[in-house]
């Protein structure tokens, strides 16, 4: 079964693109516009791991991560064009484990996601298990 991802980014031409790489190399890959749909996909979904957007209008994607940590410890992967230090630390407070700067080397996402999902399986912490379980609670 390929590893779940959502992709959260308020630019259609952004999510777009990670689509389509991120489908090429076998994932399954469904997005999101704004946080507001990011949350209601992740609710009605299973996924391994979301890869998402911090700057976008109404719940930005610090918000979105927090409401995810809320109830979930699916792998979080900040892809943002904000490449300031502290904007780093405020999302991985916010509950991100981890933070790439766009634009981004296709195979450095790719080596990223597969990080991440390696990570949670070997702690047990798989995001589709979590997901269903946080759903049924």
């Amino acid at each position: 079964m390929p590893t779940k991802i959502l992709v959260i980014d308020d630019d259609p031409a952004t999510t777009d693109l990670i689509s389509l790489l991120l489908k090429t190399r076998g994932f399954g890959v469904m997005a999101a516009n704004s946080g507001e749909d990011g949350i209601k996909l992740f609710d009605a979904n299973p996924f391994d791991i979301i890869v998402l957007d911090l700057m976008m209008p109404g719940m930005d994607g610090w918000d979105v991560c927090r409401k995810i940590r809320g109830h979930s410890q699916i792998p979080v992967l900040i892809l943002s064009a904000l490449d300031n230090p502290a904007n780093v630390a405020s999302a991985l407070d916010a509950g991100a484990d981890d933070y790439l700067v766009k634009p981004v080397a296709s195979g450095m996402l790719i080596a990223h996601i597969n990080n991440l999902t390696r990570r949670a399986d070997m702690n047990g912490k798989s995001g589709t298990t979590n997901n269903l379980k946080a759903r049924r609670e």
